[in-house]
């Protein structure tokens, strides 16, 4: 079974078992999550296409880990007016790992 699921403004596709990056929701590491908006599941034989979601589908999920992603440097710079700054910035992530994909 597969399903494409919105979270954070992005779209994942998942099959169970599958371990996703996704941006940081506030959930405690081992507990349990639901993704609601659910747009598209193929059942090997059908494919269910929601408008803009699909009814009464849940997908399951597992909070692995809350972390912070590797450091991106933000460099400005103007030629001839001695303007130069640096900023670093790291994005908060939950890592989640798929159990259940439902259709009910």
């Amino acid at each position: 079974m597969f399903a494409i699921i919105r979270t954070g403004g992005k779209q994942y596709p998942v099959e169970k078992g599958t371990i996703l990056r996704i941006e940081k929701l506030h959930s405690e590491e081992g507990s349990e999550i639901v993704f609601d908006e659910v747009l598209l599941i193929n059942n090997d034989s059908d494919i269910t296409l929601g408008n803009p979601t699909v009814a009464k589908a849940k997908v399951k999920g597992k909070v692995l880990t809350q972390g912070r992603g590797k450091k991106q440097i933000i460099f400005k710079y103007k030629n001839k007016t001695r303007y130069s700054v640096k900023n670093g910035h790291r994005q908060p992530f939950t890592e989640v790992e798929i159990t259940d994909i439902s259709v009910k």
